[in-house]
This record gives structure tokens, C-alpha cells and sequence, in this order.
């Protein structure tokens, strides 16, 4: 039975922290290089991202926090 492969490419896995409280809550994906170009030429950034906080029980900004390994 073969193991899980290591993903080759630009993604990078990411920990999302709310903003208010500061629980760590989600942990998602996004694509490095296309936020380094949209940050280049719009001047736009993905995050913070408007996500559901279990401790807040309300929607809050949640801010990139780590990159996971």
C-alpha cells in the first residue's frame, strides 16, 4: 500500500487565528504565487477571510497565522 505523496508545487497549507479571541481554528490552503502577484499588481491580499468562530460563535476576520508542515 503505497504512503501519502508530499504535494509538489506552489500551494502552501496555512493556519487561520481569529482576530478577536485569537483561537486557532481552521487550517486551509492557498496558492503562494498568485498571492504574490495579486499583491504586486492589484494590491489585494486573500486575507484576512470572514470565517465562523466556535469560541466568538459569530463570524470574525480570521488572519493567516502559521505555515504548516
Amino acid at each position: 500500500m503505497a504512503g501519502a505523496k508530499k504535494k509538489k508545487g506552489p500551494r502552501q497549507i496555512t493556519g487561520l487565528q481569529c482576530s478577536v479571541c485569537k483561537a486557532f481554528g481552521y487550517v486551509t490552503e492557498y496558492n503562494k504565487n498568485n498571492e504574490i502577484l495579486m499583491k504586486q499588481t492589484k494590491n489585494v491580499s486573500t486575507f484576512p477571510l470572514s470565517k465562523y468562530c466556535k469560541v466568538c460563535q459569530k463570524h470574525t476576520d480570521h488572519k493567516q497565522m502559521k505555515k504548516l508542515k
